[in-house]
């Protein structure tokens, strides 16, 4: 099984604090991730200034007096210089960065630093000037679908590549919009309707409390994984409630990759291990009494004993009925050489 890409997803749980997020590049390194992700946009640009903050942002964030996502937003912007010095910081970990942009603006700038993956957020999924962009960059893209139907992530495939993505290099994340996601609202399955009905590289945004549905989610064949990750839940703003802390992180990540080693080949055989253990867990056909030679044997002359290295309990039927050629005793393990 080819390895599982994880986005350890930084968000805006930096708070606007370069020193946060790049203590979150090392907590992301240390876990095992393959990159951190964080958000890039002008808020200018992002929503207009009367946009009211959306319900979980309101939940999550119930002690802040700011009324609108552009005070909220404003709050939690990194600078051109940010950008760069976590770059940096990520190559002197050896951790890929990576960025969501929000804005056209944002995609040109992330454009010039040479991102070698752009990943599409949810409320962008219907914004076709947006999508166009990024199919005219021509790279690889990661699509998340939070509220959508099947048509709209359709759609939006067929923008990316008629503008010149190649649908090989698109990888499409079921994804719910709420954090946190509630169990029931989860819908894993719909990550295979989308495999199934577009023909594309599936993965799963997780938004759950806990790590169960990212690994459940690489056991059905995610080949991309994104969390949000913290420093601490207990920190002001509108994701740290959802997200990991770090060793929640490492834990999700170890736990995915033990399940892609136990995925293995779609071919059912004994492991090398297994051999070793078959001689001592299977059985063979032994005597059940003392028997006279010329004997002919009968189902009840034969017990089924382990080890296994006799002859196997499922030849009985051609041993019925032959006769053995010497006087053989109880416990005797039975072999072709025995009949007469």
């Amino acid at each position: 099984m080819a390895k599982t890409i994880v986005i350890a997803e930084a968000g805006v749980n930096h708070n606007g604090d370069i020193n946060k997020a790049l203590e979150m590049v090392d907590v992301a390194a240390r876990c095992g991730a393959d990159y951190i992700k964080f958000q890039t946009f002008k808020t200018e640009k992002l929503v207009s200034p009367d946009a009211k903050r959306a319900e979980y942002q309101q939940r999550n964030m119930a002690g802040d007096t700011s009324t609108s996502q552009f005070e909220l937003l404003k709050k939690l912007e990194l600078s051109e210089e940010d950008h760069r010095r976590l770059i940096d910081y990520c190559n002197q970990k050896q951790i890929r960065f990576l960025s969501t942009a929000f804005d056209l603006e944002s995609l040109d700038f992330l454009q010039k630093l040479g991102l070698d993956l752009i990943k599409i957020p949810s409320g962008e999924i219907t914004n076709l000037p947006y999508l166009r962009k990024i199919g005219h960059m021509n790279t690889h893209v990661v699509v998340s679908t939070g509220m959508c139907v099947m048509q709209e992530i359709s759609d939006a495939i067929s923008i990316l590549v008629e503008a010149g993505t190649k649908k090989e290099n698109i990888v499409v994340l079921h994804c719910t919009t709420d954090y946190p996601t509630a169990m029931q609202d989860v819908n894993l399955n719909a990550m295979l309707q989308i495999a199934d009905e577009l023909g594309v590289s599936i993965g799963y945004s997780d938004h759950t409390l806990g790590i169960e549905v990212p690994v459940a989610a690489v056991a059905l064949g995610a080949k991309v994984i994104e969390k949000h990750f913290t420093l601490d839940k207990n920190l002001p703003g509108p994701d740290h409630k959802a997200s990991l802390e770090p060793t929640e992180l490492g834990a999700m990540i170890a736990a995915i990759r033990n399940v892609e080693l136990a995925m293995g080949e779609r071919e059912k055989k004994p492991t090398e291990t297994e051999k070793k253990n078959m001689l001592l867990g299977r059985k063979s056909i032994h005597l059940s009494k003392d028997l006279p030679a010329q004997h002919p044997l009968s189902e009840s002359d034969l017990e089924m004993k382990r080890p296994g290295d006799g002859i196997s309990p499922m030849r009985m039927d051609e041993i019925v009925g032959k006769k053995i050629n010497r006087s053989l005793t109880y416990n005797h393990k039975l072999s072709w050489e025995d009949l007469a």
